[in-house]
């Protein structure tokens, strides 16, 4: 073997030079593991790291649909965020679709349905591991949503630009048909990022009649005597009340319990009047007491039923919970049973009530989308049965609609009232701000039946925050009633 000066031999050193390359291949291995596994996370999460932003929209979007088109699409920029989100009718499906932004992310279904959308959901591929080897996402899914096209269009036009919102459900199904806020804006202002779409955003945050706020299902109002739904189903369900047309034990004025303060009627006649009649034409003093004699725990159980203080629902992005205060004194139980005080409801949670009266007491967990499905159309989720609950007995909610037939028959929601349909209803108007000094809420909350129809196919809930009547003259029966009726039109197809 050949030697050199020093006596080692040759083969030593390669040896241990091959040992040394063998640590280091072993190391490099040990650390791309390290970066590419463990460390994965945090570089994709890094700020500065713009390879999953650029793969996110390397792609076409995933559609929103309504009535089987899309309401939503995707155009095709050249730059480096290559697709960019285009909206059809984007006002008027604001409030449902939200934004997908380059910029500022997305809000409402683009949200609530972005791993469908963005086609980062596991379900969309048949072989999710390689998807994680090679890092790519499969095409975006479409959200198949409940909206009844008709029934939106006919809510957005009714409101026609004034500060409300409406709400349409289906009840026997909790599908819903119409989610509506006006003012409203156009999402795809946002889609970009150009300082057009960052000055859109400054505009659309510092505009005082907030256009981005979804005041169907993010905003809770005083429901005002539209409350007074719960209120009769509590009184009904704890037999406080047996006959709707016995006379009531109720004083006009009526002194709350432990207060000085008289609660007084908007007209006359509610002098120990009937439950039929104070329903009717809205009696708060009749109804104030029927909130007490029930009390404090079966006002509450009643109202949780309905869905109020639950603050889980979902359909599937948030919704603000509505509330009904639990610990309050007797003359605070008074205000709140005729829609006042801490009582606070999104006009969601009043077609709610509205549904489960018209559907025999049970009541459906609304719900906005229908399915999901692959981009080849194969349903990845949806078509389910949703879950519902009895909030009240049959034999009261058979009741409840009779009293809301009569409101719309012959009491203050006659303009509500459609030929060739039942139309059960109840107004509302509720003062709010600082001593009562705002321009009151006109509510109205409904539901419809068609003669031709088995079942009641249509719940509503309208308000109306800018009525644009005097003060005096505004009322959910002039000013709310009127757009549940056309919604209500348009889902029965009259």
């Amino acid at each position: 073997m050949t030697e050199y000066g020093n006596g080692r031999p040759m083969a030593g050193y390669i040896r241990r030079a091959w040992a040394f390359c063998a640590l280091l291949l072993v190391a490099l291995l040990v650390n791309a593991a390290r970066v590419q596994i463990v460390q994965s996370g945090s570089y994709d999460a890094n700020p500065a790291n713009r390879r999953p932003t650029i793969a996110r929209y390397h792609q076409p979007r995933g559609d929103i649909l309504v009535g089987g088109e899309p309401v939503t699409g995707s155009t095709d920029t050249r730059e480096q965020l290559r697709y960019e989100r285009t909206y059809r009718d984007g006002p008027l499906y604001a409030p449902v679709t939200g934004f997908s932004s380059q910029m500022y992310g997305t809000t409402l279904l683009e949200d609530a349905e972005d791993g469908v959308l963005s086609g980062s959901d596991p379900m969309l591929t048949p072989f999710p591991l390689w998807n994680d080897v090679t890092r790519g996402p499969s095409p975006g899914g479409d959200v198949v949503t409940t909206l009844d096209k008709n029934a939106q269009r006919a809510a957005y036009q009714a409101l026609a630009g004034r500060k409300g919102a409406v709400a349409a459900i289906e009840p026997a199904t909790g599908r819903v048909l119409a989610l509506v806020s006006t003012p409203s804006y156009d999402p795809a202002a946002l889609s970009g990022n150009s300082e057009a779409t960052a000055s859109a955003w400054e505009r659309l945050n510092h505009d005082p009649e907030k256009p981005m706020l979804n005041r169907a299902v993010r905003q809770t109002y005083p429901p005002g005597s539209t409350f007074k739904v719960v209120t009769a189903a509590a009184a009904l369900d704890a037999g406080v009340v047996r006959d709707l047309d016995a006379r009531t034990d109720s004083p006009d004025p009526y002194r709350l319990p432990g207060t000085t303060t008289r609660l007084t009627n908007e007209g006359d006649g509610c002098r120990d009047t009937s439950v039929r009649d104070a329903f009717e034409w809205s009696c708060n003093t009749v109804f104030a007491k029927l909130g007490v004699d029930v009390g404090v725990a079966g006002m509450s159980a009643t109202a949780e039923a309905f869905g109020f203080n639950d603050n889980r629902l979902r359909i599937p992005f948030s919704v603000s919970p509505s509330t009904f205060d639990t610990h309050v004194d007797r003359a605070q139980l008074a205000l709140s049973s005729i829609g006042q005080y801490n009582t606070r409801a999104t006009p969601l949670q009043m077609a709610m009530v509205a549904a489960a009266v018209a559907n025999g007491g049970r009541l459906r967990t609304p719900y906005l989308v229908e399915r999901t499905v692959r981009q080849g159309g194969e349903t990845l989720t949806g078509d389910g049965v949703r879950p519902d609950r009895q909030v009240m007995r049959p034999s009261t909610a058979v009741r409840l609609r009779e009293l809301m037939t009569d409101v719309v028959r012959e009491g203050t929601g006659a303009n509500a009232a459609i030929r060739g349909a039942t139309v059960g209803g109840k107004t509302g108007t509720a003062q709010h701000g600082l001593g009562n000094s705002g321009v009151p809420y006109a509510w109205f909350v409904s539901w419809a039946q068609a003669d031709a129809d088995l079942e009641p196919k249509v719940a509503v809930a309208v308000v109306v925050e800018d009525a644009s009547a005097d003060r005096g003259e505004i009322s959910g029966g002039g000013d709310a009633a009127p757009i549940a009726k056309n919604v209500m039109r348009a889902v029965l197809g009259l």
